[in-house]
C-alpha cells in the first residue's frame, strides 16, 4: 500500500515519496532490536519527520488500533511536538486486515489522533473517488485499507490501488500548496 500511494505522489511534478518503517517493539528486554532493517525501508528518525512536506501514516490493524511498534514511535515524539515541527503539514492513514470488519476505521482514526496533536493537517479520501462506492474490500473516506485475509495472503485489489495512489496524488499536491 505503502508503495502505491508513494507511486501517488511521485505523480505530482515537484515532489518525491520516500519510504521508512518503524522498529519493531521487543518485548525481550535483553535483546535490543537491530538498529538497521536488514530488507526493506530504513527506521524513520524524528528528522525525517522534520524535514518531510506531508506524511502518510500505515499500520496494520491490531484490535481497531495502530500497532505496538507505531505508537511506541509516536510516543516518542515529544520534542519534534515542542518544537512544532509538524504544524501545517499534510497528512493522511492507511491501513490493512485480515477481516473485512476487523476495525479499518478505528485504526485509521487512533492514526489520526497523534497526527492532530502535533498540528498536522489530516486528510482523506473524497466520496469523488468512485471505488470509495463500488469496493467490496477495502476503501474508506478516512483513508486506503486493503483486506488481507485471514491468513494475510490476499493480494491488493484494484480499486485498493486505485485508492492509495489517489491518496498520494491528494498529499502531493497539498504538499506543494502547504510548503
Amino acid at each position: 500500500m505503502a508503495e502505491y500511494i508513494a507511486r501517488g505522489i511521485e505523480s505530482i511534478k515537484g515532489i518525491s515519496a520516500r519510504l521508512r518503517t518503524v522498529p519493531p517493539v521487543n518485548t525481550i528486554i535483553s535483546e535490543p532490536a537491530p538498529p538497521v532493517p536488514s530488507t526493506g525501508a530504513p527506521y524513520c528518525e524524528l528528522e525525517d519527520l522534520n524535514d518531510c512536506a506531508g506524511l502518510a501514516l500505515g499500520s496494520p490493524t491490531r484490535f481497531g488500533n495502530m500497532a505496538a511498534p507505531l505508537k511506541h514511535f509516536w510516543d516518542n515524539t515529544s520534542s519534534l511536538w515542542v518544537s512544532g515541527g509538524l504544524i501545517n503539514k499534510p497528512a493522511g492513514v492507511f491501513t490493512s486486515t485480515s477481516s473485512l470488519h476487523g476495525g479499518q476505521e478505528m485504526t485509521l482514526i487512533s492514526m489520526m489522533i497523534p497526527l492532530l496533536h502535533h498540528g498536522m493537517v489530516v486528510m482523506g479520501l473524497p466520496y469523488s473517488e468512485p471505488e470509495l462506492l463500488n469496493t467490496t474490500t477495502g476503501g474508506t473516506p478516512y483513508g486506503p485499507s486493503h483486506l488481507a485475509g485471514t491468513h494475510s495472503d490476499l493480494p491488493i485489489t484494484e480499486a485498493e490501488k486505485t485508492l492509495c495512489i489517489a491518496l498520494g496524488k491528494r498529499l502531493g499536491v497539498a504538499s506543494l500548496k502547504l510548503l
